[in-house]
């Protein structure tokens, strides 16, 4: 099975100037963990990928003001991607080997056309599969997310 079978279609995007708390409204919004960064709407290129975990641990344990953080400041600048083409395992294993539940899809041209979920592997697959897809994404990585965090804000 491909990537394009299963993934969610045109899913909702925000830009890297979008406020941190316009970002999490589209979060709650839409009942999502994630959403694909842009660089603007006609192109659709994607430039990165902001979580409601990057919101919590970065913006709101640092103190930022939501209202005028813009998420640029926190978005992982170098998404894991795959395309539509690709099969279920290989885009599988770049959630495990990344540690990702959700992976952007995109066309030749770099615009994100999907997203696909670690939900939506888990509605496929064998629950073996799935345990351990699960358990390679949920290894613990405490230190680099905050060393990742810190470089971000750090470039800014």
């Amino acid at each position: 099975m491909r990537v394009k079978d299963v993934m969610t279609q045109y899913p909702v995007c925000c830009r890297s100037s979008d406020s941190a708390q316009s970002v999490a409204k589209a979060l709650r919004d839409e009942d999502v963990g994630s959403l694909p960064v842009i660089a603007d709407a006609d192109s659709g290129r994607l430039v990165g990928i902001i979580t409601d975990r990057d919101l919590c641990c970065i913006i709101i344990a640092q103190g930022l003001d939501p209202a005028t953080t813009a998420i640029e400041v926190v978005m992982n600048r170098s998404p894991v991607s795959c395309r539509a083409e690709q099969s279920l395992d290989a885009c599988e294993k770049l959630m495990q080997t990344h540690q990702v539940r959700r992976i952007p899809v995109i066309n030749e041209q770099g615009r994100c056309i999907g997203m696909l979920s670690q939900a939506d592997l888990a509605r496929l697959e064998q629950p073996d599969k799935v345990h351990h897809t699960l358990a390679e994404i949920s290894k613990p990585t405490r230190s680099i997310i905050l060393a990742e965090a810190s470089a971000r804000q750090a470039s800014y």
